[in-house]
């Protein structure tokens, strides 16, 4: 009976032997509700807030995109922060942020695997986008210069991570989840991770055009400033 308790867990691939694996006492609705209502009520607070701690008013796309800097703000530091902390004692640990983890795992072994990609990956995350993704919310709502240039950097790091978090699982052959299971391969693993290429796509091109036509109102002052001279 001990030698094939090492098999008995839910991840993949479906051979490998995890003698620390500890099941969550959690189901899986109670850790979703648990994880989106948090998420909820963060969104529905930055959403007031926007509304009223702005010195200038802001339009509703502002605001949302607020509400989403926030969202990822909670995700990088507290969520992802736990995994770069503790990733090496998941299997075993029982916290709720560990069983999250766990769970999240079924759809992606790699992470309760010590992958050094996965570790890197989520330490660089939780380090420098989820600061700067606080610093974003912040630096919108007192109108500071350098807003856009925050949300330029926190949007392209976020892309660029996902998408080696995606090609790095498919060169190895999608063997770490089973591949088009419902929740754990399209929701897990494909929506969840997508988000934070498209709405980081759409934050990028917003970035872009701001900053393109702060730089063009720039150029045409010089411009005016030496025709004046001359």
């Amino acid at each position: 009976m001990t030698s094939n308790m090492g098999h008995m867990h839910p991840y993949w691939p479906r051979h490998l032997r995890l003698d620390n694996f500890v099941p969550n006492d959690l189901q899986t609705w109670h850790i979703l509700v648990g994880l989106f209502s948090i998420s909820g009520i963060l969104i529905v607070i930055t959403w007031l807030l926007s509304g009223r701690a702005s010195i200038v008013p802001l339009g509703i796309w502002r605001r949302m995109a607020l509400c989403w800097f926030a969202l990822c703000a909670f995700i990088h530091l507290v969520i992802e922060g736990w995994f770069s902390l503790y990733h090496d004692i998941l299997l075993e640990d029982q916290a709720f942020l560990s069983q999250l983890w766990k769970e999240y795992s079924i759809g992606d072994s790699r992470y309760i695997l010590n992958d050094n990609f996965i570790i890197s990956m989520e330490t660089i995350t939780a380090c420098l986008w989820g600061p700067l993704s606080l610093w974003a919310v912040i630096a919108f709502l007192r109108q500071q210069p350098f807003r856009f240039v925050l949300q330029l950097v926190v949007s392209v790091g976020q892309i660029y991570g996902d998408v080696l978090y995606f090609l790095t699982e498919q060169k190895d052959g999608f063997q770490h989840g089973e591949l088009g299971h419902p929740l754990y391969f399209w929701f897990y693993f494909v929506f969840m991770n997508g988000i934070w290429v498209m709405i980081p796509g759409v934050l990028v091109l917003d970035s872009i055009k701001h900053l393109t036509d702060a730089q063009s109102m720039l150029d045409s002052k010089v411009m005016k400033t030496k025709s004046k001279r001359n």
